[in-house]
């Protein structure tokens, strides 16, 4: 059974380490280069509007950031374990994040999604999210400029 709650200090090791093999795999992050803890500790916990992990028990199968754009929006970055995958961690985590948003005054969630970034399209499509815009050659894969697809969710 999955559970979702806030962020602690206490996950960032374990996102961390959910993070960078995400990012080592390519094709499913705009990131390309590795986080230390303290790195993503002083950006998806010190920096963020809302933030919630996904557990199955007591290991970390997810996580969720989303930063306020200033616009009344958060921008959300979703991961997922791929090693070991749990159905329904992406869902779990944008409903407690829609939530949190919305009692935070936000309107909008979004998304920002590298044109190839197939997974990621289907996700943000299947939990509400709708094509909003596209900036060409936003983002970098491998040093070729790539789009980066704006998905949007009204709260």
């Amino acid at each position: 059974m999955i559970h979702v709650r806030e962020i602690e200090m206490g996950d960032a090791a374990a996102c961390t380490e959910l993070l960078n093999h995400t990012i080592a795999l390519g094709g499913t992050t705009a990131y390309e280069a590795p986080y230390t803890v303290e790195a993503f500790a002083a950006h998806y916990i010190g920096e963020t509007a809302t933030c919630f992990v996904a557990l199955d028990g007591q290991r970390v199968v997810g996580f969720q950031g989303g930063f306020d754009d200033g616009e009344h929006r958060i921008s959300v970055g979703t991961f997922a374990d791929q090693r070991t995958p749990v159905k329904g961690v992406g869902r779990a985590l944008i409903a407690a994040t829609k939530a949190d948003a919305k009692a935070k005054g936000f309107t909008h969630i979004v998304a920002k999604i590298t044109e190839d970034n197939v997974p990621g399209l289907a996700y943000y499509s299947a939990v509400g999210f709708t094509d909003w815009k596209r900036m060409k050659n936003d983002a970098t894969r491998n040093g070729k400029p790539i789009d980066r697809i704006f998905k949007r969710l009204t709260l």
